[in-house]
Order: structure tokens, then sequence, then C-alpha cells
């Protein structure tokens, strides 16, 4: 699979899953270590876990001119990183009466997140500056890295939480392996320099490494006019994709919620066991799309990255209709009697939506945008995420004062209506989208 691709992927890949290993560790149980152990109702659980988001993804807009003007790509990763060690350490001395290193950690994992993954996902686009046509694909092997973390995270959680009895024990356990990206990272340092906006000739000045012939600049130039209509192509994106992102995070807290109080617990699948599935079913299905995809593109009916992204909403609409029949069914009563097939096959189709639309997506930004802002518009597909991910906090703030099935029908109707948004602007998407 990785015989065509650019070297320097495989450090990006590995980085990648190591930065995610920590990220997806507190994912699985954020919800459950402020509620379990902070003791906060579901309002306040909500409002932080929004912000919290939200901030992630919003904070790229920084990395992305960090990346472009000012560090370059790969010095302002390494700072992310950096910032993210630190807060998950401020996370594991955090308790009830110590709820400050909390808040603390919190924000620099923020932070550090916001300005590394904008940069991460740049210099995936600059590794295809001249192999344009397997940009899905290398976006898609990306994708599997950070899935391979998502994965290993929940399992990590488990054993402790069931061993251990201790979620302080999993932040330290993240910050580890924020340690082991950073190593990883520097190994391929010599492998990524070509595809930095700034240092990609030896850490000349941004005006020096505009003029070179390195391959993140060598684009032809592009007029004032197809400039601003590219922006405008991936505004309108940015905005539709913000209903994809309001759902896709219930992950981490309505469907967390429902793990925990209306599906049956077992020795082995607790409420933060279900994070492993998700990224299970990437890493199954993705190498079976790529290859579904080349096969149509052999053909001449590969739909194009717009279209994918189209199916991916309709799936995830399918997703929330699944968890409606669930509660439907007794979930409604918050009791744990449901059986974990409900939650597996919901994860199933919203593993099905993310493949069409995250990797996609950031391909998508990758070709569209014009290169001198290749960063900053990176950043603004993550500050949609952002918008979606606080969006899905303060929805789940209703999780317990609606009946949980109008809670995920709200889900399908947002779906529904980015759907035919998409449909609506599909051809001004298309233009662009080669």
């Amino acid at each position: 699979m990785l015989k065509k691709h650019p070297r320097a992927l495989a450090f990006i890949f590995f980085t990648e899953m190591w930065e995610r290993v920590g990220f997806y560790t507190l994912m699985a149980i954020l919800v459950l270590y402020m509620d379990k152990v902070l003791g906060w109702p579901d309002a306040r659980k909500g409002d932080y876990f929004g912000l919290f988001l939200g901030l992630c993804y919003f904070v790229p807009l920084l990395g992305g001119w960090l990346g472009d003007k000012v560090l370059g790509q790969i010095r302002t990763v390494q700072a992310g990183a950096f910032l993210m060690a630190f807060g998950y350490v401020g996370l594991a001395v955090s308790g009830p009466g110590r709820v400050t290193t909390f808040y603390v950690g919190l924000l620099l994992i923020a932070l550090g997140t916001g300005i590394f993954k904008v940069n991460m996902a740049v210099l995936v686009g600059n590794l295809y500056a001249d192999k344009a046509q397997l940009k899905d694909a290398g976006y898609n092997i990306f994708y599997m890295g950070v899935n391979l973390g998502a994965m290993v995270a929940p399992i990590i959680a488990t054993v402790n939480n069931a061993v251990f009895h201790s979620y302080n024990l999993s932040f330290w356990i993240a910050a580890i392996g924020m340690i082991f990206a950073l190593i990883i990272f520097r190994a391929g340092e010599p492998h990524l320099r070509p595809m930095d906006s700034l240092l990609g000739t030896g850490g000349r000045t941004p005006k020096e490494a505009a003029d070179s012939t390195a391959p993140v600049a060598r684009s032809a130039a592009m007029d004032k006019k197809e400039e601003h209509q590219r922006i405008a192509t991936l505004v309108i994106l940015f905005l539709i994709v913000i209903f994809f992102w309001i759902a896709f995070y219930q992950n981490f807290f309505g469907l967390t919620l429902f793990a925990e109080r209306s599906t049956i617990v077992l020795s082995w699948l607790r409420p933060e066991t279900y994070q492993f599935f998700e990224p299970f079913f990437i890493l199954a299905l993705t190498p079976l799309l790529l290859a579904l995809f080349s096969r149509l593109n052999r053909a001449g009916k590969e739909p194009s990255t717009p279209v994918k992204i189209l199916l991916g909403m309709i799936i995830m609409s399918l997703a929330m209709i699944v968890m409606v029949c669930a509660s439907l069914a007794g979930g409604n009563r918050d009791q744990n009697i449901m059986s974990p097939a409900w939650l597996i096959g919901t994860y199933f189709f919203v593993t099905m939506a993310e493949i069409l639309i995250s990797p996609m997506g950031q391909s998508f930004v990758s070709k569209v945008a014009p290169p001198r802002i290749a960063g900053l518009m990176m950043g603004g597909w993550f500050a949609a995420t952002a918008a979606g991910s606080y969006g899905s906090g303060m929805l789940g703030k209703s999780y317990s004062r609606l009946a949980h099935h109008e809670f995920f029908l709200l889900l399908v109707a947002l779906m529904a209506v980015a759907a035919v948004l998409v449909t609506v602007f599909l051809k001004k998407l298309n233009r662009f989208s080669t």
C-alpha cells in the first residue's frame, strides 16, 4: 500500500499514531472522569467538553499561520507536542481537590493539539505536490495512523480502569505516548524537511523559501479571481461540515453516556471500551475502500471528493437512525439492559461516514487551497471542526433533558440538512476538486 508513496509518510504515520494514543486515551475517559471523579452534572460536563474540543479545533487557525509564516510546519509540530505532553501531566496530577491542574492541562492539550494537527495535515499534502493523483490515498493512509492510535487508546483506558481503577494513570500513559511521537518525528525530520514551507530550503527566510524550488513552492501563479473563488468554495464546505462534526463528536458524549447508562456492562466491555470499535472499523475498512476507489479510478468512474463527502453525510444519518431505534427499544429508560450490538452497529456506520468525510475533506482542502495560504485554509477546516465539536457539547447538555430518541432524532435532522446543502452546492464544490 505504501510502495508508491513518499518515504516521509511512514514517519508522519507513526508520529500521528502515538500522538493519537494520548489524545484518544483522554477522549475515552474525559466525560467519565468528569462524571465519576469530579462529580459534575451533565450540563457542566457538556460545557467543558464542548469548550475543550472547540478550542482543539479552533487553534489550528493560529497553527496554520505559525506553520505558513513564522516557524514552519516542523517546528510548530514540535511545539505542539511539548504542550500536549505537559498538559497530560497536568491531568495526571489533577483530582477533586486539584481542579486547577485539570483546567490548565486541558488548555495546554487544546493549544498543543491545535497547532500540531493542522501542520501534520499540511505536511501530508506537501508530500504530494507532484503526485496529486495519490493525494486522496495518502490522506487515507495518514488517517489509518490516526486510527491505529485511536484503537489502542480505549484498550489502555479499559485495562487501567479495570485493573488499577485509575483514570490518572491513563493520563500518565498519554504523556508517554507524546514522548514517543516526538522521538519518531525527530528521527524523520531529514525526510520531512524538504516538505516544510519555511525550512524546506535549509532554514531560509520565508521570502527565500517562497522563491525556492521546494515541492511546496512549485505551483503556477494564481490570479486573484481564482484565488477568491477557491476560498469561497472552501468556506462553503467548512460551513456544511459543521453539521457532521456535531453528530460525530457524540461518540465521546451522547454515545458514551448511552453506553454507561443504557447498555449492558460486561467485564471486557465497559463504557470507555466502545471507543475501540470506530478506529478498528477504520483500519479494517479503509484498505477495502481504497481498493474500491482505485478500481473505479482505473475504470474512470471514481466519484469526486465532494460526492464522497455527500455519501458520508447520508451514512452518518443512518448511524443516528440506529440510535433512535435503540432508544425506542429500551434505551430511553436509562437502565443497563440494551445489547452492545446497538452501539457497535452505530459505530460501524459512523466509521463509514468518517472515512468518506474526514480524510477526504482534508485532501479536498489541500487540492483547492491557494498555495500561499495552504496552512491557513487547513486551519479553516479544523475551525469548522471546532464549531461542530463545540456544538456537540452544547447539544450534549440536553441528553438528560430530552428523551434519548428525540436527542438522536435531532442529529438525524442535522445530517439531512447537511446532505441537502452538499447536493445544492455540488457543482461549485466539484469545480476545483481534481
